[in-house]
């Protein structure tokens, strides 16, 4: 469980799902991480996810798709840390697996994939790649 780093912690707990095949992944939830499963959804990398409410802590169950038995997310990489912070502006966006891939970019305007970010031209923080 990571303390300093919640995306991080987001993006792992998916890439370890995704390598032992589970079917869905539970993951402390946030309106950031929610933000990051709804781009997920949107772009067809996972199945649904859903919130479910907790006295403590909501959950963000996320439900991972697969096709032919291989998973519809490849790779993960964070790009953003703590320690160093990676923006672009608008004509700096970049291009994961030329075009096969997303980046999730948090904008002013919210979150977005880069192909959304390139449409409303508008530059961000790099979050992370996904292919």
């Amino acid at each position: 469980m990571s303390h300093t780093d919640p995306i991080a912690d987001f993006l792992t707990r998916i890439r370890n799902a995704v390598g032992a095949k589970k079917k869905f992944v539970d993951i402390p939830s946030s309106n950031m991480k929610a933000g990051m499963a709804e781009l997920l959804k949107q772009t067809k990398f996972i199945r649904d996810y859903n919130v479910i409410e907790d006295s403590k802590q909501n959950i963000l169950r996320i439900h991972l798709q697969y096709l032919n038995g291989q998973s519809s997310i490849t790779g993960i990489k964070k790009i953003s840390t703590p320690g160093l912070r990676n923006y672009v502006n608008k004509d700096q966006l970049p291009r994961v697996l030329n075009g096969l891939g997303i980046a999730i970019i948090s904008t002013s305007k919210g979150l977005m994939t880069d192909h959304q970010a390139r449409k409303e031209q508008v530059g961000g923080e790099v979050v992370c790649h996904i292919w």
